[in-house]
């Protein structure tokens, strides 16, 4: 019996793997911008479990299945029997012997974690509290898609130290380049986390303009993730000095790019000149969603495809 393989943190797939998908996402979409079907996975069925809202998740990989030939099960936890307390271990036992793969949108990693142990298909993490390995599947392919090769470039995160935060972390050491994090204090980055992550990729600042100085990329999120909707107040207190604005965007290179995971809200993490401006390329981000997740799915359920 092949091996299961789950995506649950960017570091499960090394840098070929990661080669092979992006080549794959580039054949993907070019066959859905010519209109052209393409669905090796009919009869597969994709069961998706939601702890935390989403918008893109959810239509990116549910289109995403549908126009690979499958089909989609959603799941909210407050429909099912795990919201009222069925252990994640038994859920995963009934689910995954009814489906092909599995992605889970959750809260702490663990869940997670704890669902794939017990997983016999694939499972992907849709989000989780500590980090968001799709998203920044998307974002490395849309930088890749309009720069080129992102080794040895310099991307700038400003503003919490959140779980997509944690991922661009990961990313920088399987792709080689410099990841520059300023975050207001008592939101920094915790210090074993950086030392895990190689210092060596891994560049801290106090002052956001130092971070964005010289960057290809600046990137950024919302102040107050999932789950942290009380601090609202004080988090908009705490990181007045934090918003992407455009003489932050004039501190990195003449031809960076502004990226932003959504959703956004201008005047807050990011002025409207810039996210609406032409080094944004955040629909293309939010679009390249469904086309590397595609090719996810693929991977996931049938490995490496010639064509």
């Amino acid at each position: 019996m092949q091996e299961v393989r789950h995506y649950l943190q960017f570091k499960d797939f090394d840098r070929e793997e990661y080669e092979y998908l992006f080549a794959r996402t580039r054949w993907i979409k070019d066959r859905f911008k010519r209109y052209e079907p393409y669905q090796p996975l009919n009869d597969r069925t994709l069961a998706m479990v939601f702890e935390k809202h989403s918008t893109r998740t959810r239509v990116s990989f549910e289109a995403g299945m549908n126009q690979l030939g499958g089909s989609v099960i959603t799941l909210m936890t407050r429909d099912t029997q795990l919201g009222r307390g069925e252990p994640i271990e038994d859920v995963a036992r009934v689910i995954t012997r009814m489906v092909d793969i599995v992605m889970i949108r959750t809260f702490e990693h663990e869940i997670i974690e704890r669902f794939a142990a017990h997983s016999r298909v694939p499972v992907i993490n849709g989000l989780t509290d500590e980090y968001h390995p799709c998203q920044i599947l998307g974002d490395i392919f849309t930088y890749i898609e309009q720069r080129g090769s992102i080794s040895g470039k310099t991307v700038a995160w400003i503003g919490d130290s959140n779980n997509v935060c944690h991922t661009w972390m990961q990313a920088a050491k399987i792709f080689d380049f410099n990841f520059h994090v300023a975050s207001p204090p008592g939101y920094e980055l915790e210090p074993e986390r950086g030392e895990s992550y190689e210092s060596a990729h891994l560049e801290l600042f106090n002052d956001p303009m130092e971070a964005a100085r010289d960057a290809d990329l600046v990137t950024t999120d919302v102040w107050t993730s999932m789950g942290f909707e009380d601090e609202t107040s004080e988090r908009r207190q705490d990181f007045a000095d934090f918003c992407v604005d455009a003489e932050m965007m004039a501190a990195a290179k003449p031809d960076a790019l502004f990226m932003h995971c959504l959703p956004a809200h201008r005047g807050e993490e990011v002025e409207a000149e810039v996210i609406d401006g032409p080094q944004s390329v955040v629909w293309d981000e939010a679009e390249n969603r469904l086309h590397t997740q595609k090719a996810l799915l693929e991977y996931l359920l049938l490995g490496k495809v010639k064509i």
